[in-house]
């Protein structure tokens, strides 16, 4: 495969995973993965996750690997969930923002897991877009963000998941959940009988990807709005979704792409959805909208 031996000279492959499509770099190459921040705009102090094939991959870059990063990887790997564990020397601080912790995920998807196994090294990869904007979901949303900032781009088809992966920390004691995702706080706990800490509103923007005030935006100024709400002057555009949250979740960003691409002067969505089942899709929203 000759984007793993990209990866190994220290080069950029987009690459799908069942969340969004990754931007990924040798983990324990520190210029490599300075390219990464450089091709996105992101600032240093956002810390990377690292993908890797399998357990002991991911043992290799860990100084400490808990028995609940057992449990949890026993339950959901592969699969949308990154665990934060105390880091290896072996991992470069670009990587984790200086911070003594890293994020490690073993994706679901084939692609991925062939690449990270062909290149022989764990791959340090944030979504494939610059800083702040919409996740791809596909090859062509990364061929329009990025451009040739990247060596290569391998083209999975669209993303089946959609959104990005649930952060947990096992460094924090409770453990706790930093970034939302379809892995709920709810299934976590029903795994493994732990109790862990719910996301706060506000957290240090450093201590997991995702975690700014203002992200995965559309170009376009973008608004929540209560059902009945009068809209934003100009020609604009309300998005229709699917009531069930895991088809929300596998098509929003591709929507909001695709909305972008109309030229349209706002964009909206009316009454989002209360309910646990919908925290990340809101958590996203939330993130990217404009205030009124």
């Amino acid at each position: 495969m000759e984007a793993a031996e990209i990866i190994r000279r220290g080069g950029l492959v987009a690459f799908p995973t069942e969340t969004v499509y990754g931007l990924g770099a040798n983990a324990l190459d520190a210029a490599a993965v300075g390219r990464i921040y450089e091709a996105k705009g992101r600032p240093a102090s956002s810390p990377l996750i690292v993908h890797v094939a399998d357990r002991d991959m991911a043992r290799s870059i860990a100084a400490e690997w808990p028995p609940l990063a057992d449990k949890l990887a026993d339950r959901f790997w592969p699969g949308p969930l990154t665990l934060i564990v105390r880091k290896s020397p072996a991992v470069p601080d670009i990587v984790t923002a200086g911070l003594d912790s890293v994020g490690i995920r073993m994706p679901a998807h084939p692609v991925a897991l062939e690449l990270i196994r062909r290149a022989g090294v764990p791959i340090a990869a944030p979504s494939a877009n610059r800083f702040m904007q919409i996740s791809p979901t596909t090859a062509e949303h990364v061929k329009t963000g990025l451009g040739d900032r990247v060596d290569v781009i391998l083209d999975g088809g669209a993303t089946t998941i959609g959104i990005e992966s649930t952060v947990v920390s096992l460094v924090r004691r409770p453990p706790a959940v930093l970034r939302l995702g379809m892995i709920s706080v709810a299934q976590l706990q029903d795994a493994t009988g732990v109790c862990f800490e719910a996301p706060a509103t506000h957290q240090p923007s450093s201590e997991s990807p995702g975690l700014h005030p203002r992200h995965y935006a559309p170009q376009t100024p973008f608004y929540l709005l209560h059902t009945g709400q009068a809209h934003p002057p100009g020609r604009g555009k309300i998005l229709a979704l699917p009531s069930d949250p895991a088809q929300c979740a596998a098509m929003l960003y591709s929507v909001l792409h695709s909305a972008d691409r109309e030229g349209w002067e706002w964009l909206g969505i009316e009454g989002l959805p209360e309910g646990a089942e919908w925290a990340a899709i809101r958590d996203r929203l939330q993130r990217a909208a404009t205030m009124l």
